[in-house]
């Protein structure tokens, strides 16, 4: 890998604060407000990326869900986003040594993100697709708050073969290891119309459904696919958590932006019907 540098971040103080004390505390505070669903081995999470002002409650429902492993158990994060600024053909990694934002630094698992280059040309070393992308940095700050210690492979993704870094991810995880992928869904709609296919995309995620899901409208949406059957060769199963847009958290329904929380666990648990969202 390339000489090890620190990913500053980009968007501090514009999609979150800039200020330690003051981030820590909205973060908290929107972790508290969300709700423990009881969910056992959470294996994987949806979570939306706006400005906190925006997605952040919905993503404090997702990351609710996590809990600080034991000594001794550091999870690796394989953290996945969609690259708004740079062109990616696959999947981008990362060669930084850390990913930074203003409550300290997360390491990157280089042993992890070598592994990933060995498996072949679905992989590449990118660093200018980092730089400016917020869709995995706002993620960050909420798995600082709720697990104790991790490793982080940041994962850009544009347009990767689904199922051969389903099957990579499958065999690279290690037990406690995570998956988390950052998207928002669909985008600049009106209010209702925005509900409609937001559900129609959810209730595919929920069952299992990838032809379906391929239909739908995410910015992330090769991310969620990828997670989609990563789940079936592991044998997870989606928990629809929170659903709500930029009408329901700022007020103005005219062109909404879809936000949506979602956990993947290892073992059957019953599922959450989406009436039960707002």
């Amino acid at each position: 890998m390339n000489t090890p540098t620190i990913r500053p971040p980009a968007v501090a103080g514009t999609f979150y604060s800039d200020r330690p004390d003051k981030l820590a505390a909205a973060v908290e505070s929107l972790l508290s407000q969300a709700q423990d669903a009881g969910l056992q081995s959470v294996r994987a999470l949806i979570a939306p990326h706006a400005g906190y002002r925006y997605s952040g409650p919905i993503a404090a429902s997702a990351f609710r869900q996590l809990s600080p492993t034991g000594a001794g158990q550091r999870p690796t994060v394989y953290l996945l986003g969609p690259a708004h600024y740079v062109y990616v053909d696959a999947v981008a990694l990362s060669p930084a040594a850390a990913f930074e934002t203003p409550l300290g630094r997360v390491a990157q698992n280089r042993t992890a993100i070598d592994d990933l280059l060995a498996r072949g040309h679905s992989y590449e070393l990118h660093p200018l697709a980092h730089e400016p992308e917020h869709s995995l940095e706002v993620e960050l700050p909420f798995l600082q708050a709720t697990l104790a210690d991790f490793d982080l492979v940041a994962m850009l993704c544009g347009q990767p073969d689904v199922q051969q870094v389903a099957a990579d991810l499958a065999n690279q995880l290690r037990p406690n290891d995570l998956v988390v992928v950052s998207s928002d869904l669909s985008h600049f709609h009106p209010y209702e119309v925005a509900r409609t296919l937001d559900r129609s995309l959810l209730e595919a995620v929920v069952a299992g459904d990838m032809a379906r899901a391929g239909q739908g409208e995410a910015c992330g949406l090769q991310p969620i696919l990828l997670l989609m059957r990563l789940a079936q060769l592991k044998g997870w199963t989606a928990h629809l958590l929170d659903y709500r847009n930029s009408g329901d958290t700022s007020g103005d329904n005219r062109r909404v932006v879809g936000y949506a929380a979602v956990a993947y666990v290892a073992s059957p648990e019953i599922p959450q019907r989406m009436e039960d969202s707002q």
